[in-house]
């Protein structure tokens, strides 16, 4: 058994407190001492279980506190918390036991600040996004040669200078116009609308730019207003945007046909460099004089091509090759007459050289008579040559004649086909009684339709037993 000493002794006189008892006084205290208050500040640690409720911790520049939100007023929110959004909060003050944390049990929250401000400009943008207006296909495409540039911005401002630098250096000889507006302030956005309407009523030029620097939600506000984003949309003048930084979106910059990351971009967008066009001029006109020369080549080959063609099919063509073809018969003809008459000379000189040696007066003219005759039947013989070629040919043309379907028409036959596939008919029981029927003549076609076929004796119909 341990004995009782002096220190233990003493414990029977203190109030000696349980872990579980001091936190449900300090609770006590606590949730007593506190009504509901008010307190601002940042979420983080932000924590949303399937239970629904929604726990996090609310901090500024000095301290935090650990927050508490149950399901059945979390419901209630209007937004969605998020870690880094500052809040308004309305809380008790109290104690969860069983940590020992000291904690805000939250009733009440409401975005507080630029949050808010945030809030506000997504219902916005949700809300004309629904109506169409930031839809791509109302949206306008930018000139692409403009005659003139109009800036709606403020013409003391660091925007109007950065324009005016990229629109001189990349196209000098564009005209630039300024429409002077405020750009930041409660009358800003009355002001960019004014000066947008009086550009359109000037209608001056073929492009608008709306353009600012950068700075914070708040100073962009004019440029997030409702009736600007109209007043965009209703302009017959297409307009582009230059508002703020690269990740700065206005609503200006979602109703605009075009949008630039900055102003300077937004000049880049309207101006064509003038370097670029001259590369572009210069390279379109090597490519039209290339494609011109290509197109003269291809249609001097077309043009030597049916000339060709054309003298091949000309009747004149056909004419020289039958004259050529005729010379060349008169040719052999008169080589033949030559031989044949160097034959005769030669088999008469003979006799022509005995009469000599002999020279009678009687058998001399017996010889010239001879010589006369010889020469007539020389004669008669190459008439009689010419005769039987000339009758080869009449006798080979009536053949051919003879031969030919045509000169078969021109007595008086016919072929008869069938129709529709054309098959030539020999036989009477190859056309049924309705079968059409196709007659083919000297002179033309004939078409008919059998009535009753009737097979004949060939000899009856050519008039022989």
């Amino acid at each position: 058994m341990t004995p009782i000493t002096p220190d233990l002794a003493l414990d029977f006189t203190r109030d000696i407190y349980s872990v579980a008892r001091l936190a449900s006084e300090v609770r006590a205290v606590l949730d007593g001492s506190f009504p509901s208050i008010w307190v601002r500040g940042e979420i983080s640690n932000l924590a949303l279980p399937a239970s629904g409720h929604c726990y996090f911790s609310l901090k500024d520049e000095a301290a935090q506190v650990r927050c508490a939100m149950f399901r059945a007023k979390r419901l209630l929110l209007g937004f969605r918390p998020e870690n880094g959004q500052q809040v308004l909060v309305r809380a008790r003050v109290t104690l969860y036991e069983a940590r020992g944390d000291f904690q805000l049990v939250v009733e009440h929250m409401e975005p507080g600040g630029e949050g808010a401000l945030r809030m506000e400009l997504e219902r916005l943008k949700r809300r004309l996004a629904a109506e169409g207006l930031f839809a791509e296909s109302a949206k306008r495409p930018l000139p692409a040669f403009p005659r003139q540039v109009g800036l709606i911005t403020s013409p003391t401002g660091a925007a109007v200078h950065d324009l005016l630098t990229v629109l001189g250096r990349r196209c000098p000889a564009l005209p630039v116009l300024i429409y002077p507006a405020q750009v930041q302030g409660t009358a800003a956005a009355a002001s960019l609308v004014a000066a947008l309407t009086l550009a359109n009523r000037r209608a001056e030029c073929d492009v608008l730019i709306l353009a600012r620097g950068g700075g914070s939600l708040e100073d962009l506000n004019a440029f997030n207003d409702e009736s600007l984003a109209r007043a965009i949309r209703a302009s017959r003048i297409p307009v582009v945007s230059g508002v703020g930084h690269e990740v700065d979106t206005t609503i200006a910059d979602l109703a605009a046909d075009r949008r630039g990351a900055t102003p300077s971009a937004a000049a880049e967008l309207v101006a064509p460099a003038a370097e670029h066009l001259a590369q572009r001029v210069a390279a379109l006109r090597a490519r039209l004089g290339h494609l011109q020369g290509r197109l003269i080549e291809g249609a001097g080959l077309r043009l030597a091509a049916v000339l060709r063609q054309l003298a091949l099919l000309h009747p004149a063509a056909r004419l020289e090759s039958r004259a050529q073809h005729l010379d060349e018969l008169d040719r052999r003809l008169a080589e033949a007459m030559q031989r044949h008459l160097r034959g005769a000379r030669a088999r008469l000189e003979p006799r022509a050289l005995s009469l000599a040696a002999v020279s009678p007066a009687r058998r001399l003219g017996l010889a010239a008579a001879s010589l006369d005759g010889l020469r007539a039947r020389l004669h008669w013989a190459q008439s009689r040559a010419l005769g039987r070629l000339q009758e080869r040919l009449g006798r080979a043309l009536t053949g051919l004649d003879a031969r030919s379907p045509l000169a078969t028409l021109a007595r008086g036959y016919a072929i008869v086909t069938r129709l529709p596939d054309g098959q030539i008919l020999r036989d009477p029981t190859q056309a049924p009684p309705g079968t059409r029927i196709e007659a083919r003549l000297a002179q033309g076609v004939l078409h008919a339709l059998v009535d009753s076929p009737e097979n004949v004796n060939p000899r009856r119909v050519l008039g022989r037993k």
